[in-house]
Parts: structure tokens; sequence; C-alpha cells
């Protein structure tokens, strides 16, 4: 009943479903007494119907068990276990063009179980407040009243109010900041209430995002939310008095961000690589690509969908290949793939969110790159049916031919590599064919000396294959086999010796001259007939000659088994068989080796072996010499040896006895109780076992001395066996005495020789002395140009005024002071000889002691007086023959004044 007031409330409250977008119009449910129509069907739908039909609308349901189709049919997505309980969810409407969305709340149950819809006015506000536009619903704090004694009698607890949650869709343009709901508490009539909320988004991080009036308990949400940083938020509502006394207990607020589809879906990859082999059948997987979106994947706006939207190549045709539009992955949908026609193909993969639906999902694109691997579908074949070539006889590891092939498969893998292989025509394995790895060619090449005198030509059939097997159902190609015709050419052969080495058997010891064997040379070009020629090549020792014509071996000096060119018996010689060549080839040679086994012969008499020893004076049970002997020859014309002492002297058989311990070894010991030490030589006869024998005379040299009590000789001992004597012993000593004592007179007789020199000093150093000294006069220094000083300092100043006027104490050290100057001691015209050193002693007093003197490091100049001179000039000064002068003093002076008392001295003499 739609008249009267409570038919005008109605429509004051179902208007609200009204979502308006310029001149357009939407409203759900046809009838406005009536939210949603419900109808059983069998199939559990719920038609959902607009007013405008013609229009296209996307639905979004944030129930996963419901999903709303493009015509507005609520259908469900899997079985509903229990729907006892009317199940409530949110639908969102977006247009195709209309970047704006609507929500509103659906409210489903079974048929026969329908519970009463809160039309009240209260049930219409928690309704309308799904919608984003529509009326902010109010929420209460539930009362709980306590049971009293009250005249009533006791009071049942009211049931407490199920606060359903807020949902609240992201990227709203607001206005902000938006109510979302109004917090009351039923006292609010009796004493002043002040409303709060906690929790993250209100007073905690992310902090701001919701806030509330305390006093009318208005909630607000003061920003545009996203659903892919925050899905839901909890908060709590309090309500306290002025004082902040708690009035309700605190209420739980639970925020739903609904999604929307504001997020694309992303590839993992913007290029994806594949492969697929040629020639796959139908349905062979090939890649998977993956694309997710960050939106609530529960709903369309995270469902994503794939297909492919080209093919480049369309080759063999444009659609070879078909994509899981759930899975991603892509397979095979025709036959036709040959890598030797296209090797790569390249498509363009789409993904949609909203389920694949092109008109209002969101969607991206990514590159599939499919390379088409290759199977062994091609045989190699040969390029021509035959192959020639020629090769020198003698000749190995020579190319003779390449073989060419063409193979279409991939190169450089197993289906392309080939390989050849001689089936016919090479009985004895002349040849093999090596593949080269760039080309692929086969290399027909000799590894076994071909001859032309036996074959002059080859006739070889080739077969070429792959690595790989070919793949099933491909057959070999006729033109996998091929002829090659080889021909041999002729060269000058080398002489041949036919036994090569050549052994002969020989006693040593024949005569210069001896023929020992004739070691001749075949040349192998029997159709040319040339001429051999022999020399000889090696021959250690030089005992062998060859016949330069018909190559007969005669001796040239007697043949030793012993020599030291002989090796386990074996002489070895080599000698050269040349030919003359022909007619445009030069001569050609070859070389054989003879043996020569030397048989032995008994020429070489044994020695006796060791040659010294030593034992003890007195007889011990180890004083015993062990003895034996080596010989040059070999059985049978060695041991065993035969040990003997001879006759003479007498003493040797007196004194020492020999005994046989085996075939080549004796023992030597003395026969006698004591021998006094010393060196013995004691001759012994050695024979060997040869036809006849050969005997030795050999000495060993035995050295008796006292021993101690492990049978080693003592120091003592040894150096009395050596044959020293007492007296020599002294008359080392005497001599050691001697010379020690000439060591000590000559050490005497230069301290005495040091004390005379320092009692007698000369009269100027010794270093001085011009006779005992090398004087250098080339060391003149340099010039006045070369000595770059201030000579000014050295000069006699004109005035001395401003050495007089300054201050005492301050006084440089090259300038003179003006005191008086020093006296020094002046020479008697006729001093006496002994008083000239004191005289010099008294200068230098005089000059070191000098105030007026330069200083220790001052440059003396010589030869530079200045520009003037307050002494007079000395040219006026004449000199006089008067005689006056006495010079006979010299004479008295010394030696070294002798030649100038010569020269003064003896006036008359001049």
């Amino acid at each position: 009943d739609n008249t009267g007031e409570r038919g005008k409330q109605r429509q004051q409250a179902f208007s609200k479903f009204i979502f308006s977008h310029q001149s357009s119009e939407l409203f759900f449910g046809d009838n406005p007494d009536v939210f949603v129509k419900y109808t059983a069907l069998s199939s559990q739908r719920v038609k959902f119907e607009d007013c405008q039909r013609s229009r296209e609308v996307g639905f979004i349901s944030s129930d996963p068990n419901f999903s709303v189709r493009q015509d507005g049919t609520v259908y469900t997505q899997q079985e509903v276990a229990n729907l006892s309980e009317p199940v409530q969810f949110m639908v969102t409407a977006r247009g195709l063009h209309d970047p704006h969305i609507w929500e509103t709340t659906v409210k489903l149950a079974l048929v026969g179980h329908l519970h009463s819809l809160p039309l009240t006015k209260m049930g219409i506000e928690e309704m309308l407040s799904r919608v984003w536009d529509s009326q902010p619903k109010v929420i209460r704090f539930s009362r709980k009243h306590q049971r009293g004694s009250s005249a009533n009698g006791l009071r049942r607890q009211k049931r407490d109010w199920v606060i359903p949650p807020i949902n609240v869709p992201e990227n709203s343009r607001g206005p902000f900041p938006h109510m979302l709901v109004r917090i009351r508490s039923d006292q609010d009539k009796d004493v002043g209430i002040r409303y709060s909320i906690t929790g993250a988004g209100a007073d905690q991080p992310p902090s701001g995002i919701y806030n509330i009036d305390p006093i009318s308990g208005n909630m607000f949400v003061t920003q545009p939310l996203d659903r892919e940083e925050r899905a839901s938020y909890h908060l709590r509502a309090h309500a306290v008095d002025m004082n902040g006394n708690q009035v309700e207990n605190p209420i739980d607020l639970y925020i739903y961000v609904i999604d929307m589809n504001d997020n694309r879906p992303e590839f993992q990859n913007q290029v994806y690589n594949g492969s697929v082999a040629e020639g796959s059948k139908p349905g062979s997987s090939v890649m998977q690509v993956t694309a997710s979106d960050s939106d609530d994947s529960t709903t369309a706006n995270g469902m994503v969908r794939y297909r492919i939207l080209s093919q480049t190549p369309h080759s063999p045709i444009p659609n070879m290949f078909t994509i899981n539009s759930e899975t991603g992955d892509i397979v095979t949908v025709a036959a036709g793939l040959d890598r030797e026609k296209v090797s790569q193909y390249t498509l363009i993969v789409q993904a949609t969110d909203m389920e694949g639906n092109l008109n209002f999902g969101l969607s991206n694109t990514a590159t599939a790159l499919i390379s088409i691997t290759d199977i062994n579908d091609n045989p190699p074949e040969f390029t021509v049916r035959t192959f020639s070539g020629e090769v020198p006889e003698n000749k190995v590891n020579v190319v003779v031919a390449n073989l060419t092939v063409v193979d279409r498969d991939q190169p450089h893998s197993p289906n392309w590599n080939a390989v050849y292989r001689i089936v016919n025509g090479d009985p004895s394995g002349h040849f093999t064919i090596r593949t080269n790895p760039i080309t692929n060619e086969g290399m027909l090449t000799v590894i076994k000396p071909v001859d032309f005198e036996m074959n002059r030509a080859f006739m070889l059939t080739v077969v070429v294959s792959n690595q790989a097997h070919l793949a099933s159902g491909i057959q070999s190609s006729l033109q996998s086999t091929a002829g090659v015709t080889i021909s041999v050419q002729d060269v000058n052969e080398p002489p041949v010796f036919p036994v090569n080495p050549k052994i002969i058997r020989f006693e040593e010891g024949v005569p210069a001259g001896t023929t020992l064997t004739v070691f001749a040379a075949q040349d192998p070009d029997h159709f040319i007939h040339q001429i051999v020629r022999y020399a000889k090549l090696s021959d250690p020792a030089n005992w062998l000659r060859i016949n330069r014509t018909n190559g007969q071996i005669t001796t040239m000096a007697l043949l030793d088994r012993e020599s030291m060119y002989v090796r386990n018996n074996m002489y070895e010689a080599t000698f050269l068989a040349y030919d003359n060549g022909k007619s445009g080839s030069p001569q050609a040679s070859g070389t054989g080796t003879l043996q020569i086994y030397l048989i032995d012969v008994n020429d070489n008499p044994p020695v006796l072996v060791p040659r010294e020893a030593q034992v003890c004076e007195r007889t011990r049970p180890n004083s015993r010499i062990n003895i034996t002997a080596s010989d040059a020859d070999t059985d049978p014309n060695v041991g065993p040896f035969v040990f003997e002492l001879p006759s003479f002297p007498p003493s040797v058989r007196r004194n020492w006895t020999i005994s046989r311990l085996s075939g080549d070894y004796a023992q030597l010991k003395l026969r006698i109780s004591y021998l006094e030490a010393g060196m013995y030589e004691i001759p012994i006869i050695v024979s060997d076992s040869g036809n006849p024998p050969l005997s030795n005379r050999s000495v060993i040299r035995v050295k008796v001395c006292p021993c101690d009590h492990n049978g080693d000789c003592s120091a003592t001992g040894a150096v009395a066996a050596a044959g020293l004597g007492t007296g020599a012993i002294i008359a080392i000593l005497i001599c050691i005495i001697i010379l020690l004592s000439m060591v000590l007179l000559f050490v005497v007789w230069m301290k005495r020789r040091e004390k005379e020199r320092q009692a007698k000093p000369l009269l100027i150093d010794p270093e001085d002395d011009v006779r005992d000294n090398i004087l250098k006069y080339d060391e003149e220094g340099g010039g006045e140009e070369d000595q770059d000083y201030d000579l000014s300092q050295l000069q006699q100043p004109e005035s001395l005024d401003h050495i007089i006027n300054k201050t005492t104490g301050v006084r440089r050290v090259d300038e003179r002071p003006v005191i008086a100057e020093s006296q020094y001691p002046v020479r008697p015209s006729v001093p006496h000889p002994g008083d000239i050193g004191d005289f010099i002693n008294d200068g230098l007093r005089a000059a070191d002691n000098d105030p007026t003197a330069p200083p220790y490091d001052s440059l003396l100049v010589f030869d530079y007086e200045g520009s003037g001179s307050t002494a007079g000039s000395v040219s006026s000064l004449n000199s006089t023959s008067s005689g006056d002068q006495d010079y006979d003093y010299l004479n008295d002076w010394g030696p070294r004044f002798k030649k100038l008392a010569d020269l003064y001295g003896g006036g008359d003499d001049d």
C-alpha cells in the first residue's frame, strides 16, 4: 500500500537508490515497494533488472559465491551449502563509458525462509548506508540492563546489537571528509556525551584517515582509500561523559575497502622465450606466460584471462598457436612447423582482468618469442656425385681432395655436422676422411704411404651422414653417396735395405781387413734403372769400411767387446745408400743400420778388489779381509777366481794366509798372532776360469794398527801405522819451535825500530820529506775567473771609521780588529841550528793567538794585491854583489841545507 503518509516515506527512502550521472538515471528494482524481486528457480538464480534495459551495465559482487551477469542476473558461482539465514553482499555497478560507480546491498533468502526485512526507518538507513552517496546509518551503543530488586522484579538483559561492517569503496573522488556513520548513545539525552575512535587509521598509523565529531558522533573518512595498500580497518568507538568517565562499553567497527578495478594485469616479463621442436604435433606444449593483478583475486577485478592478439609470421597459417585463457599455457594447434622455413615466431599476448571482459576489463600485453628447434630432418647431400684427386707416393698426412656437402639443418649442431666413411676401394686403409669443423667439408687424407709400383690409382666409395640420427620417418638421400678417384704420382724413391737393421755375430779381436758381410740395398723404382752407391754415415769407433760399389763391409781395426762404444755386446754402425736420380728428380738416399754382436774371448785378466784394507796387529776373530776380483770379460771367462800368495818374498806366506769363501770371494788374514803396526804391501795372484785362464799379480796395501776393544784402529795406532817414528815426530816439533822463534824475533825488531824513529824526530814532517814522498804538481786549482768570491772582504779598508764607531761586541768575523797588532818573534840574523824548531813553534803560537789573523775557514788569496798599497814599490830595491853576507853557517844546518850552502857559501869559489 503506497498511499497515505507511510507510502510517501517509502517513496522518499527508495529514491536513495537512484544513481544519477548527467542526464541518465539508473535504479535497482522495478517496484518501489520491493528492493529485490526474489524469484525461486531451479538454477538458483535471482533476476536483477534495471529501468533502462538498453544501457550496458557491468556488475561486480563482493561475495565470491555470487556473480552478476551483464544482463543483471545474479547466479551462484558454486553450490551454496546453507541459505537458512539470509545472505547479504554488495553489488557494484559501472557503465561502459562511465568512470563513476554505484553500489547497493543485496539480501538473498530461500523461498519459504524469508525473514521479514526491516523496512522500518532504522532498517532502511542500515541498508542505505551501503551506498556511497546514500544517507549514513546510525550505530547505537548497546544497553545492558542489570538485574535489580525493584518493585517490578527481575529484568532480563536485552541482546546486544550486531554491528555490520562498513563498506567503503576505494579511489573515491570525495568530497572529503565524507560521513560514513553516526555513533549514538541512548544516554545522550540525559548527560553530555563525547565520542572518540581509536585504532589503526584513527589515532594509530596510518593515522588521520578516519575521525569523529566528538559531539554529534558523526564518523568521517578524510581521504581516498586504496585497497591494495590496506583492505580493512578495525576501529573502536568510545563514549564518555564530560568528566571522562566511560558511559558505554566500546564497540568494534569493521571497515572494509571495496575493491575497484583500478589495476591492470602486469606480466612478470615483457618478453618470454620459449621453444618447440619443428614437426611437433598439435597440442604440444610450448611455454607459459603469467600475469598478476593487484586487485582482489576473489572478484572479477583480479581474475585475469589471456588471449593471443597476433602471430608473426603467418606461415604456414596465421593461427599456429593457442593459449589457455586461465593458465596462460601456449600450445600448438596445427602441424607444419619447419625450422628451415620459419625459425622463430613472435606472439603478442594480452592479459585482461574482469574475467576477460573487453568492455569493462583492463588489459596489458607482452611478447612471446617462440624458437623452432631443429631436428635432423634433412640428410646431408654431396654437391657432386664424383670427386677426384692425386697424391705423390710415399707421402702421408696429405689432403687429397675436399668433399663438399649441403645440409639444411642448423649449422654447427649434431644435426648438421657431417661424418664421412669410406665403404669401398681402400682395403689396406691408406686413406681417412676428417671433417672440417668450420666448413663441414670432408678432407680426404693419406695416412698410410701409397706405392706407385703397387697401385697407380684408387677408386673409393664414400658415404656421408650426421652425428645425430635422422628423425623418425626421414630416409637417407641417394646423394649421400659419392665416388672418389685418386691418382698416384710416381716419385724417385730412395734405395731400401731389405733387412734393416741387419745383425751379424763375430768374435772380438778379429784382425783388420776381415770381411764381415755385404750390406746391399735395392732400388724400388723398377721402371727406371739406376745405380746405387754406398757410404759410411756413422761408425763411432771407426772400425769399419764399406765398399762404395757393392756394399761389402770390412774391418779397419781390432774389434774389442770391452770398448766404450759397445752396448750389451752390440756395436752399431749406420750406412748410406743413394741412387743417381732420374730426369727432373734429385738423388734419393736411404739409410741402413748394421749391428755386430761381439762374442767375448778371454782377453782381460782379473783385477783384485779391494786395493787397500786394515787389520789389527793382534789376531782377532773379526780381523780378516774379504777380497774378490773384477773381470771385464763375461761368462765363461770370469769366475770362479783362484786367489793365492806368491812364494816370494817368503815373509808373505809366513805372515799371511788366504782361505777360499766361495767361487768369487776369498779371505786374507794374519797367520801369526802379532804383527808390528805399519803399512804392508801384500802381492796376491788372481786367476780367472777362461780357456786358457788368465792370471794377474795384484798388490793390496794393508794397514796394521793397534785396535781398541771394538776392533777399530785407535788414533795412536793410526799414526804409528802411517809410518811416523819417534824421531820424525821430534823433528817436526823442532821445526815448529824454530818457526815460532823467527816470528817472535821479527816482531821485536819492528817494535825497536818504531821506538828509534819516535826518539829522533825530523825537523819536518816525514810526509813533507821530498826524499821519501811523491809530490804532485798537477793540482793547481782554479784561477781568478773561476773563483766567485767577494775579495773585497779580504782587502784592507781605506777607512776604519765604520769599524771604530761600531758598538763593542758587534763585529764581523772577517773584519780586522782595531787593536794593537801582535808582535811576531824576530829571527836572528845568524840563528843557531837548534833554534830553528823553537822559532817555528813560537811563530805558530803567535799566529794562533793573533786576533788580527783571518778566521780559520777564510779564503786566502795570494795573487791579488788590491788597487792600492800603503807600502812602497819593491822595484826600487837593487841587488848587490858586495858579498858582505856570510852564508857559511848553512854548512852547520845539516845535509838538508848542503845544496844551499854550496850555492851561497865559500865566496872565493864562486
